[in-house]
């Protein structure tokens, strides 16, 4: 653009942007002018695009995000009222959830007795979906740990060591072997009161990450390897299907399952709930330090 023009009106670049450089043909094809001029040309056509695009996105973005506000306040305003009688909510599934989790399933809690035993199916595609979204992590950051990438690792790692404080060690003794604790308590505490696999394995895996942190994934690997990481979440997630495949065939023929469901109050009753928040925590664990090792090194 020459000193002294005017900037283009959005008109301006709109039917700039509609020019059709196919049609342009150099006069002569020796005529280099000509040649640098369409060149020139389409370069000018590519800014004007470009500046056409960021002037219309903020503005779509704008227009779309009122068209979604304005239909999810439309929705929440034509919602009945919480806890009337005739809502829809309060319909027989939720009171066979809440009046059969004791009688059916053998849980004292009843949010674990919907979760994994009348929505058993629902938790296993979110057990799912966490082992995804690990592949899925590994695929795009995963490397092979070569010689060079190793060093510059360890150079890294004196960068940022954590390692060497020992405050940070010595609370890290006394307070992974409390967490590791209090996260099987909730796993095997989950069908009678708070708590459950997502929420266990959410605190063993923080653990994990705690100890990776003040000792150093050498240490760390010594007794959670990749070898032990690849055995525990292939083995949790199977042992998961597998059980709800049997009770999806038993439940289809109208078989009673041979898992007992227990005295209910007692730690080992609720049937295959207890088992299978287990499986749950230890995929969970697995999936929270995997996370964390891959974006940290690339690699589990």
């Amino acid at each position: 653009m020459k000193k002294g023009s005017k900037r283009p009106s959005l008109r301006q670049l709109w039917q700039d942007t509609d020019l059709d450089l196919s049609r342009i043909r150099p006069a002569d094809p020796g005529d280099d002018d000509q040649v640098r001029w369409e060149q020139a040309h389409a370069r000018r056509l590519d800014a004007a695009e470009l500046r056409l695009f960021r002037r219309a996105y903020p503005v779509l973005c704008v227009i779309l995000c009122l068209i979604l506000s304005t239909a999810l306040v439309l929705t929440v305003a034509y919602m009945p009222a919480f806890g009337r009688e005739d809502s829809p909510t309060n319909n027989e599934v939720a009171a066979r959830y809440i009046e059969g989790a004791t009688a059916e399933a053998g849980a004292v809690n009843a949010v674990a007795g919907m979760i994994i035993y009348f929505r058993g199916f629902d938790t296993l595609g979110e057990a799912h979906v966490l082992f995804s979204s690990v592949c899925a992590v590994m695929i795009l950051l995963e490397v092979e740990p070569d010689r060079r990438r190793l060093r510059r690792e360890r150079a890294e790692d004196r960068l940022y060591d954590l390692t060497r404080d020992s405050v940070l060690k010595e609370v890290t003794r006394v307070l992974e072997p409390l967490i590791f604790l209090f996260g099987l308590y909730v796993i095997f505490n989950g069908h009678l009161s708070s708590g459950g696999g997502f929420s266990g394995g959410t605190v063993i895996g923080a653990g994990l990450i705690l100890h990776a942190v003040a000792f150093g994934f050498t240490d760390t690997e010594r007794f959670f390897n990749r070898k032990v990481f690849d055995v525990i979440r292939v083995a949790a997630l199977l042992f998961y299907s597998a059980v709800m495949l049997y009770f999806f065939y038993t439940g289809a023929n109208d078989l009673d399952a041979w898992i007992p469901r227990g005295t209910p109050g007692s730690i080992f009753s609720a049937g295959f709930i207890l088992p299978v928040n287990l499986a749950v925590g230890l995929e969970v664990a697995c999936t929270m330090y995997a996370m964390f090792s891959l974006f940290r090194r690339g690699r589990v």
